[in-house]
């Protein structure tokens, strides 16, 4: 935002020169990049955050000056003369899209002279930085830069039936607009129409055929307050930005908007003449009248500051601000009560009047080494699994990798999204479908948002190997987008996923590895899952005590040779949820073993259908209480195993807690357990 220290002084009077006020507003929040001679004038150039829009006008940073240095404010009251015809006879405003434009303002003045601004008003337009184009247009520029409120000037004469109407384009419809481009808009757009074409890209410009020339005699003008997001979009869609989409975006004060109106149509009459006729047109809903009550403890200052502020002090600060006292007495604990103005919508609670109070009171005045009354905050239950995942994965030699959400829809396209929610989600008859993705300049090519964060894990692996370090064991744990059917909101799921070389087995004890470190007590599972990543017959559902946890498996070497990736890889995603849905993460004592265990080397030879996973079960479930640890030692197939069956080789160990347990004790244990996976799995002892 560039303010003219000549156009300044018309709202507020200033003794300080232009650097001690510029100083003071980037103290008070508006940051100061330059101060810039301009003949008679300064242009002082001020960075205006989001959050306050009511700055993207000279009224608005005159308002913070007053307060900063004691000064009464002086707004335009806008008295405008009509003729007394009365509006309604010569034009209408129809809204046939109330949530992309809740309100429309119009005003119609006759007789209008186009020609050269007066010096006054070209001055201070080319301080700030616009070209004078002609008195009108001159003039809605001009009150776009005095209050932040965008304008804009139909040649009545060139709107066809002489009416105005907003609503969404048919689709193919295109405009010429003012910069003398085409552009194609779409129906989630909102454009201003008359009654038979577009006349302007609602908010962000108006068009060639309506535009005012030379020739105009009769002026409408439009205010109008538009849908933040859908300009934001249409802005940013059609690669089209101007100062009316810059401040639609942030949000206009639609409780000025017939200010706004009467003060463009006060400043055309004076300096185009014309005639204005009565009233104006209102279309769509009017403004919602009931302020936002904010309530303030005078304690909370030292509390939150370190410092008391007088009761005076911060509500004449307040009041000043356009803060209105809801009462005439505060409440018995010192409570008072305000009414924020309606340009100030960021003012919602109890530390935004602190903070409004502190900054206009000077930050400069909090001593360095004032005692403010501090408390440890606690980590939540997510951020200590999180911790816990990070711990473990790395102490497994893994490195964490953060990248972004955005990736390619070539990336995107490579794993399917979370296969085991998509099952649950097909038999609840909702399954979630599609791929979210952006349509901005910036971001032509990894426009769409991940549904998977191996894709990315993938690529940080491929730089890796390019640069000669081989089986980079890597994991991530972030966020995805699952898109839902329409009118559903976007799923947007955490999950943990790592990619590995090596072996399956390895993989999964490093999902067993973590699942015991979030809480000891935990059991994993796998259970054979096919999809189309994986190599057939490598890939498993995880499941944690008995619960969908993700999924595990063997990339295909058709996916992997499509990112030039060398070796093979392991890739598991999880999710996070189920991880931090029953932790235990506090540490419990137990003892030591004192007694030897005895371990067994069982190898049997079963169905190919059999799973190690349906054999552990029967293992565990026969081999009594002194079983300690059965673990997988290798499978085997080819000779001397007849077909359609495999050897799997485990062991089994045995401990007790009181004593040494004997052989003939172990053997018992052994031969329960032979005979139990001979009769329930029709396994053989080799």
């Amino acid at each position: 935002m560039i303010v003219s220290w000549n156009w300044l002084q018309d709202y507020v009077s200033l003794d300080a020169p232009p650097s001690e006020v510029a100083e003071r507003l980037m103290m008070a929040g508006l940051n100061l990049e330059s101060i810039e001679p301009h003949g008679d004038d300064q242009a002082i150039d001020l960075e205006v955050t989001s959050n306050r829009p009511d700055c993207l006008g000279h009224i608005g940073v005159a308002r913070e000056a007053s307060v900063l240095f004691n000064k009464p404010l002086t707004i335009p009251p806008a008295n405008v003369k009509s003729n007394g015809q009365p509006i309604e006879k010569a034009t209408s405003v129809a809204i046939e899209c109330p949530d992309l434009c809740p309100r429309y303002v119009a005003r119609l003045i006759r007789g209008v002279k186009i020609g050269p601004s007066p010096k006054w008003l070209s001055d201070r337009l080319e301080a700030i930085g616009i070209t004078p184009i002609n008195n009108v247009v001159d003039v809605t520029n001009y009150c776009l830069m005095e209050s932040g409120q965008p304008f804009h000037a139909f040649d009545f004469d060139k709107l066809r039936g002489g009416r105005i109407i907003v609503r969404r384009p048919k689709p193919g419809e295109k405009i010429q607009a003012i910069d003398h481009n085409e552009y194609s808009l779409t129906p989630d757009m909102c454009a201003i129409c008359d009654a038979e074409r577009l006349v302007a890209v609602a908010g962000v410009m108006g068009g060639a055929a309506t535009e005012i020339s030379s020739s105009t005699k009769n002026v409408l003008i439009e205010v109008a307050d538009f849908s933040s997001m859908s300009i934001r979009a249409t802005a940013r869609k059609l690669n089209l930005h101007s100062p009316s989409s810059y401040r639609f975006e942030r949000g206009v004060d639609a409780h000025q908007m017939d200010w706004a109106s009467r003060r463009c149509c006060e400043l055309i009459q004076q300096v185009a003449g014309g005639e204005l006729l009565e009233g104006s047109i209102w279309a769509g809903q009017p403004p919602v009248a009931e302020p936002t009550k904010v309530s303030i403890r005078s304690n909370q200052f030292r509390r939150i500051l370190g410092i008391d502020i007088p009761t005076e002090e911060s509500n004449r600060i307040l009041v000043a601000l356009g803060l209105k006292p809801s009462s005439d007495q505060s409440d018995a604990d010192g409570t008072r009560h305000y009414l924020a103005p309606s340009w100030r919508r960021d003012l919602s609670r109890e530390a935004d009047l602190i903070e409004e109070v502190a900054r206009i009171h000077g930050y400069d005045k909090i001593p360095e080494d004032v005692f403010v009354p501090l408390s440890l905050s606690e980590k939540t239950l997510t951020e200590r699994v999180l911790d816990r995942v990070r711990d473990t994965l790395t102490a497994a030699g893994f490195f964490e990798t953060i990248t972004l959400s955005f990736v390619s829809s070539e990336l995107a396209d490579l794993i399917t999204p979370w296969p085991s929610q998509l099952a649950v989600e097909a038999d609840a008859g909702s399954v979630r479908h599609g791929c979210l993705s952006v349509d901005h300049s910036s971001r032509r090519q990894e426009n769409t948002l991940r549904q998977s964060l191996i894709p990315s894990l993938l690529v940080v692996r491929r730089d890796n190997e390019r640069h000669g370090n081989f089986n980079a064991k890597l994991f991530e744990t972030a966020g995805v987008y699952l898109a839902a059917r329409p009118g559903d909101p976007t799923a947007e799921p955490r999950r943990v996923a790592f990619v590995i070389g090596g072996s399956f087995v390895e993989a999964k004890g490093v999902i067993e590895t973590l699942g015991r470190r979030i809480n000891p007590q935990s059991l994993v599972t796998v259970r054979p899952l096919d999809l189309p990543h994986f190599v057939p017959g490598r890939g498993a559902e995880v499941l944690l005590n008995g619960q969908s946890l993700g999924w595990l498996g063997e990339l295909s070497r058709e996916l992997t040779d499509k990112l030039d990736l060398r070796d093979a890889v392991i890739a598991a995603e999880l999710d996070f949820a189920t991880l931090e849905a029953a932790p235990n993460l506090v540490p419990t004592f137990a003892e030591l073993p004192r007694f030897p265990s005895i371990s067994r080397d069982l190898n049997f030879v079963i169905d190919e259908s059999v799973t190690w996973e349906s054999l552990l079960e029967v293992v565990r479930s026969a081999a009594g209480s002194s079983l300690d640890v059965a673990t997988f030692g290798g499978q085997y197939r080819g000779q001397q195993i007849p077909a359609n069956k495999k050897s799997y080789l485990l062991t089994v160990a045995f401990r007790a807690a009181d004593r040494t347990l004997t052989n003939d004790e172990v053997d018992a244990a052994v031969k329960s357990v032979i005979n139990a996976c001979a009769e329930k799995l029709g396994a053989v002892l080799r």
